[in-house]
């Protein structure tokens, strides 16, 4: 059984920083990438962030400069540093993984259940 538990959710001010974790946990044989995607009341899911087991990141155009996704991979969790936040950065983060569990080797997406970022103006 594979885990992940995302925090460091909560209600934050206009101009802001937060930084949310996500901890994978269970029978992991190893994980590739690690992301976060966001989904706004309304909204689709989009993607905010994803890094490489080696370490390479990809951001949405639009958060560029403001949020920075690392990884600690002896802890298999995933960070996601959040700065100069704004009301529409308010949204459901979800932790996504590409993992190979030991009992299915094939890798395979796994989810967090979400922490909700509320900023406020």
């Amino acid at each position: 059984q594979v885990q992940l538990v995302e925090s460091g959710g909560g209600l934050v001010q206009a101009g802001g920083s937060l930084r949310l974790s996500c901890a994978a946990s269970g029978s992991i044989r190893s994980i590739n990438a690690m992301g976060w995607y966001r989904q706004a009341p309304g909204k689709q899911r989009e993607l905010v962030a994803v890094i490489t087991s080696g370490g390479r990141s990809n951001y949405a155009d639009s958060l560029k400069g403001r949020f920075t996704i690392s990884r600690d991979n002896a802890k298999n969790t995933v960070y996601l540093q959040m700065n100069s936040l704004k009301p529409e950065d308010t949204a459901v983060y979800y932790c996504n993984a590409l993992i190979s569990a030991i009992a299915t080797p094939i890798p395979r997406q796994y989810w967090g259940q979400g922490t909700q970022l509320t900023v406020s103006s």
